[in-house]
């Protein structure tokens, strides 16, 4: 059956700012069931249309919806010069697709894969294709900003979305850098709402932060440390009242001030009132741990707390065997096994079983950042104002079901000039004197830096974003919008793209935010390299297999999981996922571009899932799902709360510990302890910067879309799947009620007692989500957001 067309005409304003348009068609009587509907528009804006009704002589009980949630541009600015395709709510399997929908159902594909289209992208585009990570320095205006790139056989790493901007003048292999973050191409279809970028100011806040960074840094006060403890509570102490900007000639008053003046100088002609707005950005709450007990960054108990239940309790795993002796080669990096000996692990734990017993009882767990931070040592330690060491933290379990730290390895390796390794293990002041307490503390500083360091790089950058975003770019180019498995997914990688363009303009780029504040500086991003690697697996990525992989868990043959510290608040948010769907060729297609294209460094790896079975592809769909939404919640919405006091979550350590230094470092740690404690943690300029950012990453959208409590359209055309997700919305509900239990379970120590922030990054959302409640209470959202 031939198309019939018509023209739209305005009808009405709705009062949520939606504009109704309505065309009449002449629809002949043989005309069958309407399949699809194609738009051009001769509009002089941009127009995002939300949904298309058809239906027969004015009975919309006959309406076939059209869930559209898509731009549409004048086709005089559409390079592809082609109407727009949509499909309704009812889904097709390739094989099922009607006839007269094969060809709209190809074409509309071909025309996002852009295959033979190499131009520049421009705003107005929807290609979606893959290039390698190599916009992240700006050569033509800094050769010291020059990055490797990052995918390829020397530096494997998952592809980003193709750009297409020419090659720069001073280094063939990396691409020219857009001037502004937001200027960075994303697919039309992927850029944030009006009313999240309004609420948030996410691409205005980046801006005005790359101004305060370039300014602070030319007036030469990067390096400034807090003069005390007390100067960083009175960021927060007076209830908003003495925030930096009250004019006290502090560094921070003055970095306040110019970030203040970039916002109103770069943006007050398009947004009145946005000096409110900006005030009331900048009055930072007090971060949630520091709330509830001033004195939680300092205890031992916490440290180890927040290894379970903190913002990263993705790195804690357990020790299967003493020695502890390292991957890496003897001759370049020093001897292999470790400092920790089983005689010190046994004065530890006051001789209640040996050392070889409390492995047999998996009762030893680590952090370990010994064999990827030790080959970054001597090149980071070549930067200005910073250090880096390996490092090794050991933990006991206690009787109570909570973790002891017992001792912390600091490594320097063999240095390049043949300076020999140096190497120590501190212990919680065993000696009983102050100045190992000091000494136990600032290794704490130490070992935090690294653990923020690999959780902002690794399990919420690596695999949380960059990893995923193969994912939306095959999905869009090889599954049809009318694919279950497109429109299962599609919640899940929503605004993904746009924030992995802004971090790549912004954040990990270089001299960004992360270069500036994180450890390891320069070579954050030569680190995720690294660790993409060695150890990423995608088969590992979700629950239980991570836990199984970390020693955290044991899986018994009939499929119960065993944890290996009960109460692991992560862990026991796990949650099922079930699908019911059959390969097909788009299936296939978009799983193998995922491996062969956008994870093309690891296409030959054995242990790539194959799509051929329902068990197979629940748990290709369930860890995709996992890592956009309970995973990213688990590492994001905590940030704040837990990091925004940094003396709890310092991003860096900028000077050796004293032990190290010998005599000279001994005096002055006796002699002035706080002072050396201030220069290790991070400077005022690198501190309020983490600050800034921190509390713009733990920010929930204010049109999130939140797991059990947001349904897709198409899922409620259908049945069954209608009858799946009220299923799952149940589940979700008796989950959250048994945290909230767990919660408030003395016995539960870990996330229950005097000032313990309870564990409620994975707590399912209640009620409405637009209603203000702390980021720890909101819930877990359906995709990746800022």
């Amino acid at each position: 059956m031939k198309p019939v067309s018509g023209k739209t005409r305005y009808l009405e304003n709705q009062a949520d700012d939606f504009i109704i348009y309505e065309a009449s068609f002449n629809v002949p009587a043989s005309f069958g069931p309407v399949g699809a509907v194609r738009v051009e528009s001769d509009h002089k804006h941009d127009m995002f249309i939300r949904d298309i009704k058809v239906f027969r002589d004015g009975d919309e009980s006959s309406a076939v919806l059209f869930h559209c949630n898509s731009w549409i541009v004048n086709k005089k600015n559409d390079p592809t010069g082609d109407k727009r395709t949509f499909f309704p709510l009812k889904s097709y399997l390739p094989s099922q697709t009607p006839k007269g929908l094969e060809r709209l159902r190809q074409s509309e594909l071909e025309a996002i894969r852009g295959d033979n289209d190499r131009r520049t992208r421009v705003k107005t585009d929807r290609i979606y294709d893959y290039d390698v990570y190599n916009d992240l320095g700006n050569p033509d205006n800094d050769p010291d900003t020059k990055r490797p790139v990052l995918g390829g056989k020397e530096r494997p790493y998952p592809r980003r979305c193709r750009t297409g901007r020419k090659l720069s003048a001073a280094d063939p292999h990396s691409e020219t850098r857009a001037e502004k973050a937001e200027d960075i191409y994303v697919p039309r279809d992927e850029a944030f709402s009006e009313s999240k970028e309004q609420a948030f100011y996410t691409k205005l806040t980046l801006s005005g932060l790359h101004g305060l960074i370039q300014r602070t840094r030319a007036s030469g006060q990067v390096k400034t440390s807090f003069p005390s403890l007390a100067a960083i509570d009175a960021l927060f102490e007076e209830g908003f009242g003495n925030q930096p900007g009250d004019g006290d000639g502090s560094l921070a008053s003055r970095a306040f001030s110019v970030f203040k003046e970039e916002l109103l100088h770069l943006f007050k002609a398009e947004l009145p009132g946005l000096k409110d707005e900006i005030d009331k950005l900048l009055k930072f709450e007090t971060p949630e741990v520091h709330d509830k007990d001033k004195l939680a960054w300092f205890r031992d108990e916490e440290f180890a707390r927040e290894t379970l239940a903190g913002m990263n309790p993705m790195s804690i795993q357990l020790v299967t065997e003493l020695p502890i002796v390292s991957q890496l080669d003897e001759e370049t990096y020093g001897p292999r096994e470790s400092g920790i000996t089983k005689q010190l692990i046994e004065q530890q734990i006051n001789g209640v079983m040996t050392a070889d017993e409390a492995v047999k009882n998996k009762k030893l767990f680590m952090l370990d950042y010994h064999d990827i931070f030790l080959p970054y040592v001597h090149k980071v330690r070549e930067v200005e104002d910073t250090t880096l060491y390996g490092s090794r933290t050991l933990f006991f379990l206690t009787e109570h079901g909570t973790l002891k730290p017992i001792a912390i390895e600091l490594r320097r390796p063999k240095s390049p000039t043949g300076k020999l390794p140096w190497s120590h293990v501190f212990t919680p002041a065993s000696d009983g004197s102050v100045t190992g307490s000091w000494l136990w503390q600032l290794a704490k500083t130490h070992v935090l830096a690294h653990d923020t360091g690999y959780h902002q790089l690794i399990n919420h950058w690596l695999r949380t974003h960059c990893c995923v975003e193969p994912y939306i770019i095959a999905a869009n180019r090889q599954l049809s919008q009318m694919h279950p498995i497109y429109r299962l997914l599609h919640p899940h990688f929503r605004y993904t793209m746009e924030i992995n363009a802004l971090a790549r303009g912004m954040l990990i780029s270089t001299n960004g935010i992360i270069e500036s504040t994180f450890s390891p500086k320069k070579y954050c991003m030569e680190l995720s390299s690294a660790v993409y690697d060695k150890f990423w697996r995608v088969d590992m990525e979700a629950l239980p297999n991570d836990l199984i992989r970390r020693g955290m868990a044991v899986q018994g043959k009939d499929g119960k999981l065993e944890l290996a510290i009960k109460d692991y608040p992560y862990a026991r948010q796990r949650r099922p996922a079930a699908a019911d769907i059959i390969g097909d060729k788009e299936l296939q297609d978009w799983w193998t571009e995922v491996r062969t294209r956008g994870h093309e460094d690891k296409k030959d790896e054995p242990w790539w899932p194959k799509l051929d079975s329902h068990e197979s592809l629940v748990q290709v769909l369930a860890t995709i799902m996992w890592i956009t939404s309970g995973h990213h919640a688990a590492v994001n919405f905590g940030q704040y709360p837990f990091g925004g006091y940094f003396p709890n979550r310092p991003t860096i350590a900028r000077q050796n510990i004293p032990k190290e230094m010998g005599r000279q470092g001994m005096r002055k740690l006796v002699e002035k302890p706080e002072e050396v404690l201030m220069e290790t943690f991070p400077s005022q300029f690198q501190s309020l910067l983490v600050l800034m950012i921190l509390d713009l990453l733990s920010s929930h959208s204010p049109d999130e879309e939140y797991l059990g409590t947001h349904v897709e359209p198409a899922w409620t055309a259908e049945g069954n799947i209608r009858s799946a997700f009220e299923k799952f919305q149940r589940r979700m509900r008796e989950i959250m009620e048994k945290i909230d239990d767990w919660n408030e379970d003395p016995k539960r120590k870990n996330r229950h007692g005097a000032g313990v922030v309870p564990y409620t990054l994975l707590r399912p959302c209640d009620g409405d989500p637009s209603d203000e409640k702390s980021v720890m209470e909101m819930g877990i959202p359906n995709s990746i957001s800022i």
